[in-house]
């Protein structure tokens, strides 16, 4: 679907929107779902397991969850996430899930068409996001319930499809037709455009002389006027969108849009972590799953004499090492943490839901390499190693806790240390958002720093982040984003119709 075509010079504004959704994984299509007027309400038969919770449920049953005050009913809930109104959200959606209990959802939702307001998600490739480019042959961390969306349960979706759900855990590509199905279903596909690339997002201060020459797009009208001194004027503190379409023949088409409000939904797939280190660009030394399965697939490895060389402690690092040792390719592992070091993922995950992850544990653990052993046959593991640097000649130099070295020979690098978030089309790459300023943006370290509720950024007004560059990396979490930024949204578009209803009722201008 053609997003808009740039005929004019950008000072004309060609379409001006109350917010832009730049992407359309999870966050961006749940976030959409609540703008296009779906609404949460306490369902008639519900009773949260939370006493406290309930009782303030109760208090204002008639009002959607959107309509209520999020910073009260969030008070004193605890949750894996910091967040919290992501916190709360979960709760209702998941009722006391962290404690291993399949409650319901005490919620119901309604489609109220009086509360739509108009935006547009644009993401790079089909709704879903980076779930469509995840390797598929993995189980998804989270069960699939929590990977679903409100109003659209995952078990229902997938019975209907006539999909095996004998495990609660599934694979990717499960998740990411479900959601691009999602957005179908929902009717929010007019609100998504595909095959979309951001290349700049600015600010834009304009005059009243822009106002004569300016088009409002027609759907929106009046909605994007503000009061100022008396007078209808343009929201001086807009956004500026730029980027391409790519049409179906290969060819970009530039488009400019103008945005009251932006919404950061990219989350962090976007740049793999990179050890900086000598010899990292060598083609031998990869950064993805996808091109280290491309890589097997195309037996680029087979009958290599030299192990591959997998560098990271995560769970992309241990799908890594399972995808090798279920392939009979021998495996050195390296990685920075002892392996009793409390804070490694392998801790936090029950044994019996994730025992192809324990078992990666069980072997990073018996399986590693001593100054007076030599290699195992078919894994071995370096703690608190890391890499110095790569050679030409497929070695690397590794380092010991204690400053000790080996060189050691490989087949094939493949470095996953994490991924961070390309926020390059903004000022300064987003460096001054984040809660370190001047730093870049990681889910972890550096998150973006935002107000608990609303998820406006603290430091940038009408810019508003969710999902994991807020530090919510689970999808049952992201969705307190959409219910922070639709409420906040909500509230400003009443209030804006309240003051232009004033100023044409004859009055001063202020209410």
């Amino acid at each position: 679907m053609p997003l808009i075509e740039e005929t004019v010079v950008p000072g004309d504004s060609l379409l001006t929107l109350p917010i832009v959704v730049i992407g359309n994984g999870p966050s961006g299509i749940c976030l959409s779902y609540l703008l296009s007027g779906y609404r949460p309400y306490l369902s008639p038969e519900a009773i949260h397991p939370n006493p406290v919770l309930h009782t303030k449920l109760e208090e204002a049953r008639h009002l959607s969850i959107v309509d209520q005050d999020l910073e009260y009913l969030s008070e004193g809930l605890e949750g894996r996430s910091s967040n919290p109104v992501a916190v709360l959200f979960d709760t209702l959606l998941h009722p006391d899930a962290d404690f291993g209990y399949d409650y319901p959802p005490v919620l119901h939702w309604k489609l109220e068409q009086h509360n739509y307001i108009p935006h547009i998600v644009l993401g790079k490739g089909p709704p879903g996001g980076a779930w469509h480019s995840m390797e598929g042959s993995m189980l998804t961390i989270s069960f699939g319930d929590w990977m679903e969306l409100p109003g659209l349960s995952f078990k229902e979706w997938a019975a209907n499809k006539r999909r095996n759900t004998k495990s609660d855990r599934v694979m990717p590509e499960e998740i990411a037709c479900y959601y691009k199905h999602y957005v179908k279903v929902m009717g929010l596909q007019k609100n998504f455009r595909d095959n979309v690339y951001i290349t700049s997002v600015s600010r834009l201060y304009r005059g009243k002389d822009d106002e004569d020459r300016t088009q409002l797009n027609e759907n929106i009208s009046t909605q994007h006027l503000e009061m100022e001194d008396g007078q209808k004027s343009l929201i001086k503190r807009n956004w500026e969108v730029r980027g391409y379409q790519r049409a179906t023949d290969g060819s970009h088409v530039p488009f400019c849009l103008f945005a009251e409000n932006v919404a950061l939904a990219t989350g962090t797939f976007d740049s793999p972590g990179r050890l900086q280190v000598e010899g990292e660009d060598f083609p031998f030394v990869l950064h993805s799953m996808s091109d280290f399965g491309a890589a097997i697939s195309k037996g680029k490895l087979r009958g290599k004499p030299d192990p591959v060389l997998i560098v990271g402690a995560g769970l992309t690092a241990a799908d890594a090492v399972l995808c090798a040792y279920n392939n009979n390719i021998p495996v050195i592992h390296v990685f920075r943490r002892r392996v009793t070091d409390t804070s490694l993922i392998f801790k936090q995950l029950p044994k019996k839901l994730y025992p192809e992850y324990h078992k990666v544990y069980h072997m990073m653990c018996t399986q590693s390499h001593t100054v007076d052993s030599n290699l195992h046959s078919a894994y071995t593991s370096f703690p608190e190693h890391s890499v110095l640097s790569f050679k030409p000649e497929m070695k690397c130099v590794l380092q010991s806790a204690c400053g000790l070295k080996k060189i050691l020979k490989f087949s094939v690098a493949l470095v996953l240390i994490g991924s961070h978030p390309n926020l390059f089309f903004l000022k300064d790459q987003g460096h001054s958002i984040g809660h370190h300023s001047n730093q870049p943006i990681t889910c972890k370290g550096n998150p973006i720093e935002i107000d608990p509720y609303t998820y406006e950024c603290t430091k940038e007004a009408n810019l508003f982040a969710l999902g994991p560059l807020v530090g919510d990396n689970f999808v049952r979490f992201l969705k307190g984003g959409a219910l922070g930024i639709a409420r906040c949204l909500a509230i400003r578009q009443k209030k804006k119709h309240e003051l232009i209803e004033s100023r044409d009722g004859g009055g001063d201008g202020v209410p």
